[in-house]
């Protein structure tokens, strides 16, 4: 019998890009599986496609907008805008018959989605490779309260629905650092509001200023935080 190789593949970015970690005999492991499926009409009708990996534009796929999708494999994010820009919405395993499924609660209704792409750094990888499954059943983050990494800091590493009543000074959250995994942070207390993915894999998991959490930030109000698992 072969021995076993103790050897990974691990993504680099979102864009499907990979890296290879040896231990001792380097071999590639199999490819991840990320699936969605999305329809231009309400209540998964109209027309259908499946993507796994990211899709920059989906008029270029002869749809206006995204009105209904369903979330096979992975955990993804969708933006209202072409080329991942706009209001983000976390996108995991399940259906979503119309836009209110995934937009809950937001500081403003917008019904568009354009873009999409998957979250590597939320995937939970292989159960049998232990250095694989360390990197991401742990979600660690780091929460400053000035800009650039500085001030009180307050490690995370759950849910946390309203940060206030955990112990945070205020509402805001001025930079924040993402050592592994990835979270979605919420603009009000109990998950409400504007959505901003954070992820150890983007900016490498360093955001300086609110205005890194998303370009439709506008404060660095941030009350409420979850894990993206899968």
């Amino acid at each position: 019998m072969p021995e076993l190789e103790t050897a990974c593949w691990i993504p680099l970015n979102a864009h499907s890009s990979f890296y290879r970690v040896s231990l001792v005999n380097p071999v590639p492991l199999p490819t991840l599986n990320q699936i969605i499926t999305v329809y231009d009409q309400e209540h998964f009708q109209g027309r259908r496609c499946e993507f796994t990996a990211c899709c920059q534009n989906i008029m270029e796929f002869g749809m206006e907008t995204v009105r209904s999708l369903k979330v096979e494999c992975g955990a993804w994010i969708g933006f209202e805008h072409s080329t991942f820009n706009g209001q983000q919405f976390i996108l995991e395993k399940g259906d979503y018959p119309c836009w209110e499924a995934w937009s809950g609660s937001n500081a403003y209704r917008i019904e568009r989605l354009m873009s999409f792409r998957p979250i590597c750094s939320a995937v939970k990888l292989y159960d049998w490779l232990f250095i694989l499954k360390q990197m991401h059943k742990d979600s660690r983050m780091i929460l400053f309260d000035c800009e650039n990494m500085t001030g009180k800091q307050w490690e995370v590493c759950g849910d946390y629905p309203s940060l206030q009543a955990m112990g945070w000074c205020n509402n805001e959250v001025g930079s924040i650092q993402v050592m592994s995994g990835a979270f979605v942070c919420y603009q009000y207390p109990g998950y409400r509001g504007y959505q901003y993915i954070m992820e150890c894999d983007c900016h490498g998991g360093e955001y300086r200023h609110y205005r890194e959490y998303g370009c439709h930030a506008q404060t660095p109000q941030i009350q409420s935080i979850r894990r993206i698992q899968h």
